[in-house]
């Protein structure tokens, strides 16, 4: 037997040779209902999460933020309009989350990275204001629990709403 030139040894088999032995992964099967109904629920709980995060850090915390101080720990209208953001913003995020199931290899693992980064940019957007330290980090706190709720929750609708076909 001659020595073999090979890095780890004699080769056993080239690519071309033989039959093939695995077959190709099953492609994912979406329940758009089930996505759909998801994503309506994650737009509830962000909605909740922001006036739940601003009750936190003006209440509990008294920073005040997304109004003024005499407002009260409830704020003003702009916790209304940040709960409505925050929901419309999950069900925006559901569309992308469609999109990439139908479109990417991981849609999951795509999605939340997109989720990370853009809630990352977002967190740190107050920072570019003019206003004191303590109203810069509530708002990003508030923005990074939104964020979280949002991507945590629908990447387990995404796990839930495909199915392997066989």
């Amino acid at each position: 037997m001659q020595p073999s030139n090979q890095p780890y040894g004699p080769q056993q088999m080239s690519y071309g040779d033989g039959p093939a032995t695995t077959a190709p992964p099953p492609v994912p099967r979406l329940d758009t209902a089930r996505l759909w109904a998801g994503g309506v629920m994650t737009a509830g709980v962000a909605g909740l999460t922001a006036a739940g995060a601003v009750l936190l850090v003006r209440g509990v915390l008294g920073i005040a933020v997304f109004a003024p101080e005499g407002d009260g720990a409830e704020g003003d209208g702009s916790t209304g309009l940040l709960a409505g953001g925050a929901a419309v913003t999950a069900l925006a995020a559901t569309a992308l989350l469609h999109v990439l199931i139908l479109s990417t290899p991981h849609p999951v693992r795509c999605f939340a990275w997109i989720i990370a980064l853009v809630t990352a940019a977002i967190v740190l957007l107050p920072f570019r204001t003019a206003t004191g330290l303590e109203p810069k980090v509530g708002s990003g706190a508030v923005y990074l629990a939104i964020g979280a709720a949002v991507g945590s929750l629908l990447s387990a609708v995404a796990r839930g709403a495909t199915r392997r076909a066989a």
